[in-house]
Formats: C-alpha cells, sequence, structure tokens
C-alpha cells in the first residue's frame, strides 16, 4: 500500500492556505522612501570613508542607503518595488514622469514607485557618482526650500496618492521617512499643524501603509522626537490609542541615528517587511472572540529559484509553468472537479483512467450512509475520497483558529517541551474591534500570575490540529536598543511518540575546577553587545552568490578577492584576549581523569554504493534489462542529466530509455 502521504496531499494551488487573504497581500513588498532635502539635509561635512577628505552630505546618504537597499532587492526580491520621493525642494514635478496625481508642494518624485529594474537603479547610481565628484550637484538637481518648510500633513498626503497610484493592491507597503528635522514646524500653528500630520497619517495607515521613521541625530543639535514626531506617529504599544499610554513619547530611542553611517545597517533591519503567517479568530470563550496574527521569528533565507525563459520573437520571456492530469490511456486532460483520492492497492472500478471518478459514481452518493465522512462502497471497489473529505480528516472538521483550553502554571513548561520553532502572536485589531486592549489585558494578567496558557490550534486549512502552549512574553527594552515585543509565543507542544528516550547510556560530568577555567575563557569573548546579531553575520555562501548576481545585473566587475566572510573569527583578538586562559584550560583539561574515560561505540553497516556508471546502463538499455535497475539508480542517472526524478519506477525506466533513444 502506497504511504499515507504520497495519496493525501493535496495540491498547493487548490489550498485557502490562510483564514485570512493577507497571504496574498504580503508576497511583494512596497516601499517608498520619503527624503527631507532641506537646508540642513544639503550642509556638506567630511566623509570619512574615504582617505583623501571628500565632502558629503546627509541627503547624499540617504540616497545611497536607498540605492544600495535597490541593489540588494533587485537580488532577493525580484518582484518587490520602490519609489524615491523628495520633500522640502522647490524642484518641480516632471511632466514626462508616470505619476498619477499630481503630488503637493514642495514634494518632488525622483522615482515613481515600480518593479525594481537594473537601469532604474543604475540612473540613481549616475546621478551619486556625479554628486561625488561635485557634492553641489544634488543642490542643483534639488534646491532646498528657502523659506518655511512642506507641512508635514502634505508629506504624508503625497505618499499616499503615490502609493496609492503605483503600489499593487496585493502587497505590504511602508514609507522610509528620514529626516534631520525634530520641529519641522516652529510657529505658532505647531499644534494645528501636528493635528493635521496625524489625521492625514492616520489615512496613510488606514490604506495598508505603516510609517517607518529614521531620525537622523547630528550630535550637536540632536534629535528630540518629542517636539513634534511623538505627538504625530502611532504608538506601537498594545494599548488603544484612546488608552492610557505608558510614557508619553510614543518612540524609541533606536529610530534616533547618533551616526550618519549607520543609517544603512538600520535601513537593513528594516528592510524585510514583518509579514504574517496566519490571520485566525482566538477563542477565549463562547462567543468570546478576538483576531490575532501570527509570525514567524526564524527564517531561513535562501538562493533564489531559478526560472525558464524562452526565445519568442528574439526576446527572452520567462516561460509558466502549469500541472495538467491526463486519463492513462486516451492521454486527455481530466478536470479536477472529477479527481478523487486513493490507496494505489489492486484494481478496480471506482477510479477512471488518470485518477478520475468514474461517471458510474455519480450513483454512490445514494450510497452514503450518513455520519460523518462515511460511505458504502461496493465489493470489488477501492474506496476513494473527495478533496473536500481529504481535508476533513486532517482537520477534523474544525475552522482555523486558537481556542483557549486553560491554564497551567509556570514551571509546567518544560525545555523538552519545544520540539519545533515557535510562532508570534499579536492582536489584530482590523479583525475584531477591541483585540488589542482584550489581549492586553489576557498578556499581563498571565505576567502578573506567572502562568502558562494551553490552547487547540490550527493555523491553516489544510493544517492538522495541535496542541500548544502560549508563553507570554513581556515588553522589553535594554541599553541596547532591543526591544523584545508584547505577546505571545506559541509553541507547539509534542505528542507522545514525539519525545525520545536519549540514546547515551553512559556520561561523564566535568568537575567544578574545569567548569571554572572554562568560564574564564568563554567571559573574555562573549558576543558584542552581549546578543548574537543575525543581520551582522550574513551566510557568506549565499552572500557571495548574491555580490556575483548583483555584479552581473549591473555590468560591474566582480573580484572574488574582495569577498569578506564576516562569520570567520577574529583568531588574532580572541588569542589576545583569553590566550592564556585557554591554554590554562587545556592544561585542566589534559589532567581530569573523566578525559580517559572511552565509550565504546557499536559499528554502523556501511550503506552500499548504489552508482552505476552510464556504460553499463547503456548495456542494459541495449539488452532490454533496464527493468532490473533500482529505483534509486534510475533517479541518480535522471538528476545526473538533468531530469526530472519523480514518478513510478516504470515511469523513470521510460524516461531513462527514452534518453537513451536520443543519445
Amino acid at each position: 500500500m502506497a504511504p499515507y502521504d504520497d495519496w493525501n496531499t493535496l495540491e498547493e494551488e487548490d489550498e485557502d492556505e490562510l483564514q485570512d487573504p493577507s497571504m496574498f497581500e504580503t508576497k511583494r513588498d512596497v516601499i517608498l522612501f520619503c527624503i527631507d532635502c532641506s537646508e540642513s539635509m544639503l550642509e556638506p561635512y567630511d566623509d570619512h570613508k574615504y582617505e583623501d577628505t571628500v565632502k558629503t552630505c546627509h541627503l547624499y546618504t540617504a540616497l545611497e542607503a536607498a540605492m544600495q537597499i535597490q541593489k540588494k532587492k533587485i537580488i532577493i526580491g525580484p518582484n518587490d518595488s520602490v519609489g524615491i520621493m523628495l520633500f522640502n525642494t522647490t524642484r518641480k514635478s516632471d511632466a514626462n514622469k508616470n505619476q498619477g496625481s499630481e503630488i503637493k508642494k514642495g514634494t518632488y518624485l525622483l522615482q515613481p514607485i515600480s518593479p525594481l529594474s537594473a537601469p532604474k537603479v543604475q540612473e540613481l547610481m549616475k546621478l551619486l557618482n556625479a554628486a561625488r565628484e561635485d557634492l553641489d550637484e544634488l543642490r542643483k538637481e534639488f534646491p532646498p526650500l528657502t523659506t518655511g518648510r512642506v507641512p508635514m500633513g502634505d508629506v504624508f498626503t503625497s505618499c499616499n496618492w503615490v502609493i496609492r497610484d503605483g503600489a499593487p493592491k496585493t502587497a505590504s507597503k511602508r514609507v522610509f521617512l528620514i529626516t534631520d528635522e525634530d520641529d519641522p514646524h516652529p510657529s505658532v500653528g505647531n499644534k494645528q499643524l501636528a493635528i493635521s500630520a496625524r489625521t492625514t497619517l492616520v489615512d496613510l495607515t488606514q490604506a495598508g501603509v505603516t510609517v517607518e521613521p529614521f531620525f537622523i541625530d547630528t550630535g550637536e543639535k540632536g534629535f528630540n522626537p518629542s517636539k513634534f514626531y511623538s505627538s504625530v506617529l502611532l504608538p506601537t504599544d498594545l494599548e488603544d490609542d484612546e488608552g492610557l499610554q505608558k510614557d508619553d513619547s510614543l518612540l524609541p530611542d533606536s529610530i534616533s541615528i547618533s551616526r550618519i553611517e549607520d543609517l544603512l545597517s538600520q535601513m537593513r533591519l528594516h528592510e524585510v517587511p514583518k509579514r504574517a503567517q496566519f490571520s485566525i479568530p482566538f477563542h477565549l470563550a463562547k462567543g468570546f472572540t478576538i483576531g490575532i496574527k501570527g509570525y514567524g521569528l526564524v527564517t531561513e533565507q535562501k538562493k533564489g529559484s531559478y526560472k525558464y525563459f524562452a526565445d519568442v520573437d528574439n526576446e527572452l520571456k520567462p516561460a509558466i509553468s502549469r500541472t495538467i492530469y491526463t486519463a492513462e490511456g486516451s492521454q486527455e486532460e481530466v478536470d479536477k472537479a472529477r479527481i478523487m483520492y486513493g490507496a494505489d492497492v489492486g484494481t478496480g472500478t471506482a477510479i477512471a483512467e488518470g485518477g478520475a471518478a468514474n461517471d458510474d459514481d455519480e450513483d454512490n452518493d445514494e450510497d452514503i450512509a450518513g455520519g460523518f465522512g462515511a460511505r458504502v462502497v461496493k465489493a470489488g471497489q477501492r474506496p476513494v475520497y473527495t478533496a473536500e473529505e481529504i481535508r476533513a480528516f486532517r482537520t477534523l472538521g474544525l475552522e482555523p483558529g486558537i481556542k483557549l483550553l486553560g491554564f497551567k502554571d509556570r514551571a509546567e513548561l518544560h525545555l523538552e517541551d519545544n520540539v519545533k520553532h515557535s510562532q508570534f502572536i499579536y492582536p489584530d485589531e482590523m479583525s475584531y474591534s477591541g483585540s488589542k486592549r482584550t489581549f492586553s489585558a489576557l498578556l499581563k494578567s498571565m505576567i502578573k500570575k506567572d502562568k502558562i496558557a494551553l490552547a487547540l490550534c490550527l493555523t491553516r486549512r489544510n493544517a492538522s490540529p495541535i496542541f500548544c502552549a502560549l508563553l507570554p512574553q513581556e515588553e522589553k527594552g535594554d541599553t541596547f536598543d532591543l526591544d523584545d515585543p508584547a505577546g505571545f509565543h506559541l509553541i507547539q507542544l509534542p505528542f507522545a511518540d514525539d519525545i525520545r528516550a536519549a540514546t547515551v547510556e553512559h556520561g561523564t560530568r566535568a568537575s567544578e575546577e574545569m567548569k571554572n577555567s572554562a568560564l574564564a575563557w568563554i567571559d573574555k569573548l562573549t558576543m558584542k553587545k552581549g546578543t548574537y546579531d543575525p543581520d551582522s553575520f550574513p551566510n557568506p555562501a549565499l552572500a557571495y552568490h548574491n555580490e556575483q548576481l548583483q555584479a552581473t545585473a549591473f555590468e560591474e566587475d566582480y573580484d572574488p578577492d574582495s569577498f569578506e566572510d564576516l562569520t570567520v573569527p577574529k583568531f588574532e583578538a580572541m588569542h589576545k584576549r583569553a590566550g592564556k586562559l585557554m591554554k590554562n584550560w587545556k592544561l585542566t583539561l589534559a589532567q581530569d581523569p573523566s578525559t580517559e574515560v572511552v565509550i565504546a561505540a557499536t559499528g554502523s553497516k556501511r550503506k552500499a554504493d548504489v552508482a552505476v556508471s552510464e556504460e553499463e546502463l547503456r548495456s542494459l538499455y541495449d539488452n532490454g534489462y533496464l527493468a532490473k535497475l533500482r529505483v534509486d539508480q534510475l533517479k541518480d542517472f535522471l538528476k545526473s542529466k538533468g531530469l526530472s526524478a519523480s514518478g513510478r519506477k516504470a515511469d523513470l525506466t521510460d524516461r531513462v530509455a527514452e534518453w537513451f533513444g536520443s543519445h
């Protein structure tokens, strides 16, 4: 009998993965760089990145950061869109620039929101190269306002219009606001302008746009968000806008950049949007429901998948692949609505050729005995199931959601209970009004009582129900500008067969002397800031691959020797700091009697070599003995030739024979 997963797996395109359409809305990312172009942003200063004294300015650094983000996104997110808008400039928008609606006076659309492309980035690179030779080039291109400043309400309105006309509806939309002015409206009407700016920002937020500020602290003047932006930008905590706030300042200090050189590194932390993996209801009690969104805290970044291109009319166009089902005998396409699922055992008449339901089976609807998925199967026929029945088997008839079951002490949750990486849930006010307030009350109460919650979870329509523990996390901030958001960690609890007993029967423990000797040099080699930042140590293989692709896309020369692997330890600094301590630890380790203990290991059976040369395969093909090969040998040969290795043994044999017949 075929494995359960082979015939019980439904096609992904037939699945409603999430209860909420936000899964499809966040597949693409849209970023609009909104950069201040005032006199202070154009003020020149020495650029210490170069040996020769070169002048630069904050506007140049902001545009360079935008260019670097575009160059990276064109490799890792080619479907994303980026635009650049400047404000506090007298330059008027070009008539031939496709920007949709007219934007407010004092704002200029340098790059309309459009899909990423190499020519678009090269145009910005050309402007920056000219500004590197002569910094006044930026002042000539974007002359700043000489009197007054553009109201921030007009800036947010222009952002709304630009995103509305250029951004896809099914995308996550963000505005990167870059400025060094903490009080854009120091006049008497500051309060009224702040109210207007907040109103337009609410409109922008309701349109699905998030504003992420990057405030430049120049050092001499400083940047005080409480002068204007604390009362304008929306709060980020769990409390409602109308409720009591934890502090008069709603903005964290981490958005204030003390060194303009850190602008790009700060942007890279916000480059990837927070994409919800699911949006489902949270049932606290009968008739008492709130909305939540779930996020993955750990995601593996992989190389981009390649595409197929076809030469059509002397132009390369992407080829779109699609899967169809055909009848085994007639090779006619079968309607998916007639596809049934069942075990591949013997032969019968319940399934037509190609896996489609026989027309005679329509009479079997009368044989349904009632109850959950009960059906009478006639003798000699195989049992088959519809896609909806297969889904019901997996979900037990439940709809996506989280159902609160009860509470336990925090001590009841053990380390070994976490068998898979957890997810993080946060309230969704758009689904159910009052979700934030209720979620916050539950969170605070559980933290106060040191409790965890038990819940029954079904996060997707095609998933299986699981039992989870909700571990509350209090919002925390420290001196390293690292904030832990308030919310719940959704920890999947293991079933009985998910936990295995350890195979180790004998073990030794280190003595206290060895522990103290090891801790001495470990304490000397702690990570910078005390934490591991994955964004500071990119995957070297992936980074090397992306740099080569980037150089090819922008027609740049690439020197492989210039690649820097940030994961390589700094051996000299490590030995200088803790070399003597590590040497003492080695001596202590050599003298410890536990190092002499040897645990006998049982030998493992060596895996047989299944490789078969191409000459041997051709000989078997010529004599008609390909069917005597094993499936793994056939698959290895097909993979070596770049052919598909899926299907049954008969399909693999035919594919190998077809290759030898054409070569």
